[in-house]
């Protein structure tokens, strides 16, 4: 994978900020965070350790997702230099939007993490715009884009729930 400009650009201003700096800024700005929870109650250990689990497939995701869209789209995640291909590939052939439930796992492995009702508030907020988002913007601006292709796809693969086995494109 080639890390053009508009690549990085995309990485730091959308993912960086949506996972990185705004949490760190939540908790700094509010300190709701109770991140040694697990000294005093043994359970808050249990709950930490799915935090941290939850984490790590979700950045497999994320990563395994902007690398299709850069070397198979030709584009990034970022609305600015979208894929000029249509990508169904990997997780795409699941769930139509495995990147989005990447972030939104990584986030609520953030909120497990650190106990904070704030990074909380983040992730159902985050998880609210992107459920009005995804059908009302992104989704007709893919069905003009790439056209009856993607209204196939839309037909067989959930935007949310994964299916159980990946989606065949049938060939007529």
């Amino acid at each position: 994978m080639r890390l053009n400009k508009s690549l990085i650009r995309a990485i730091i201003i959308l993912p960086v900020n949506v996972l990185i700096v705004i949490p760190c800024l939540l908790l700094w700005l509010t300190k709701n965070y109770n991140f040694a929870c697990g000294i005093e109650y043994p359970w808050s250990l249990v709950i930490y350790f799915i935090g941290l689990m939850l984490a790590i497939p979700s950045l497999f995701v994320m990563f395994l997702t902007v690398r299709l869209f850069a070397t198979k789209g030709e584009g990034t995640p970022a609305p600015w230099d979208p894929p000029k291909k249509f990508v169904v590939l990997g997780p795409y052939r699941y769930v139509r939007n495995p990147m989005l439930i990447g972030v939104l796992v990584f986030l609520l492995s953030e909120v497990l993490v650190f106990g904070s009702f704030s990074l909380f508030m983040l992730f159902v907020c985050f998880l609210a715009a992107n459920m009005v988002y995804f059908p009302f913007v992104e989704e007709k601006g893919l069905e003009k884009r790439f056209g009856d292709p993607y209204l196939e796809y839309k037909r067989n693969v959930p935007r949310w729930i994964p299916r159980l086995k990946p989606w065949e494109k049938t060939t007529r």
